[in-house]
């Protein structure tokens, strides 16, 4: 399995050019962090989890010719806002995008996207194939996923366990029988938003506690916003086995 990182950042951690900040100033790529996102390919199917504002300029940048699938996390706007962009896929592939989502995640994609699901078609609108999620683990072809539930404040969402990789962001909390389902994965990937308290994202003291209950091989941190400050500093102060994700780190994973 092909893990590789479209996006790792924030919609609080967008690099412009107006901003004086030293990420944002910063000349080292890996402090140039999109919306988070990643890319996940098998043995048969290329697949996304969440597709953000970001998701076009990703998949091009990334050169991804292929989409079978798309999970999401939540339904959050900087998760959810590039799935338009499918069409594309549609019209080359000539094929439905698979779209896993809990009932609560649909109702919003039905909010923000209403003509997709229109009763009345017309040429070019994205071409979906809607599939609920809930507690119970499924299949993406041959590769079983697995639903981790995580509290991003008071919003329940949906991390994701695929082999020995486990990817979460957007966690404040993780319940008890979540963290029994982590345990034992090899590369795990969780949010560090900022060095300061925050009412719904870990913190990167609360994401390096974290890691060191789960113990995995090796973890990244994502969803990482300017105020965690410049990539080379902060490694620095981490551990040998936690790294900081960066847009276009690939791993790769049983």
């Amino acid at each position: 399995m092909k893990i590789t990182f479209l996006g790792t950042g924030t919609s609080q951690g967008i690099p412009v050019i107006t901003c004086s900040c030293p990420v944002c100033q910063s000349a080292d790529h890996r402090d140039k962090r999109l919306r988070v996102s990643v890319l996940i390919e098998t043995s048969d199917k290329t697949l996304v989890i969440d597709s953000g504002p970001d998701f076009r300029y990703q998949m091009l940048r990334a050169g991804v010719k292929d989409l079978d699938a798309i999970l999401y996390t939540h339904e959050h706007k900087d998760h959810v806002a590039g799935l338009d962009d499918i069409r594309p896929f549609n019209y080359l592939l000539k094929k439905n995008i698979d779209i896993y989502a809990t009932e609560r995640v649909q109702e919003g994609l039905r909010r923000e996207f209403a003509y997709i699901f229109s009763e009345v078609k017309y040429h070019g609108l994205p071409q979906i194939e809607m599939h609920t999620i809930g507690h119970n683990s499924f299949f993406v072809g041959r590769t079983k996923i697995e639903p981790l539930d995580i509290m991003h404040y008071k919003l329940p969402i949906l991390g994701f366990r695929i082999g020995d990789f486990t990817y979460i962001t957007d966690a404040k909390t993780v319940p008890e029988h979540t963290i029994r389902k982590i345990k034992g994965t090899k590369i795990l990937v969780i949010n560090a938003l900022q060095r300061q308290d925050h009412i719904s994202h870990f913190t990167l003291n609360e994401a390096l506690d974290f890691a060191a209950e789960i113990n995995a091989e090796m973890t990244y941190f994502t969803h990482i916003s300017h105020n965690l400050g410049l990539h080379a500093d902060v490694e620095q102060e981490l551990p040998d086995n936690i790294k900081l994700a960066y847009d276009g780190l690939t791993l790769f994973c049983e």
